[in-house]
Formats: C-alpha cells, sequence, structure tokens
C-alpha cells in the first residue's frame, strides 16, 4: 500500500472511495461544488493507493497543527477493510498534525466498536448544531 499525503485529490476520486466504502451514505457525494470544497478546505488528506495506482483509502482533516485535529473523513474501500489501512490513515493523519494534537472524530454507527479496538478513547460529551440548509 502507498501513503501520502494528497493535496490535488479529484472530487470524482474521493467519491468513489467513499461510495465504495460505506461513507457515502452520510456525505453529499451527489453535490461536486460542496465535495470540491470539502477537499479545497482541508488541512490535510492522507491517502491510500494499492499498488495498481487506485485509491483505496482517504482520511480528511482540519487541523491547527498545534492543538486539535478533527478527522472528518476515514473512508477505506469496503474491500480493503481489516487490512490496517484505516488504522494506518489514522497514524499518518496524526504525525502529520503533530503528535501533540488531540486527534478527534465523529464515528458512525457501524464503525462505533472498530475504534476502541485501535486504542482510541470515546468521549462521552459531543454537542453539535446540524447543518442549516438554505
Amino acid at each position: 500500500m502507498n501513503y501520502a499525503v494528497e493535496f490535488d485529490l479529484t472530487p470524482s476520486e474521493f467519491v468513489d472511495v467513499l461510495r465504495r466504502s460505506t461513507l457515502a451514505a452520510r456525505r453529499p457525494v451527489e453535490d461536486t461544488e460542496r465535495i470540491a470544497k470539502m477537499l479545497a478546505m482541508a488541512d490535510l488528506v492522507v491517502t491510500a493507493r494499492d499498488h495498481t495506482g487506485t485509491l483505496v483509502g482517504v482520511a480528511r482533516a482540519i487541523t491547527d497543527f498545534a492543538y486539535c485535529t478533527y478527522l472528518s473523513d476515514l473512508a477505506v474501500d469496503v474491500a480493503h477493510q481489516r487490512l490496517g489501512i484505516g488504522r494506518a490513515l489514522i497514524r499518518l493523519t496524526h504525525e502529520h498534525a503533530g503528535l501533540q494534537t488531540r486527534l478527534i472524530l465523529l464515528s458512525a454507527p457501524a464503525a462505533a466498536a472498530y475504534y476502541p479496538h485501535i486504542g482510541m478513547q470515546q468521549h462521552d460529551s459531543c454537542w453539535m448544531t446540524p447543518p442549516q440548509e438554505g
């Protein structure tokens, strides 16, 4: 597996891996402009590509590189899950953002059991304001 920081990931590649993972159900994959903005405004995008160059995983994060890193998207192609790719993407994201930062993510319901398995701690207090459409 080839891992890299990629700031030129195309919206179509990003959407493709979101669809091949389970994350597309919770992302605006039909809104190309919004997806492009998500990529353009990310502070860090770490990718996993197989030996053919096919994107099989992506971690997209927002960070200040000093205190906190929000891992907004962690997607691994279902056909490549359970091979350590997600764990590697999380580790590399944290390394590139700075290990002194607190890595934060919101889990998809189906993935909630995965994160304690790789050593992450659950936080019982998360608050949010849902998006306002319009």
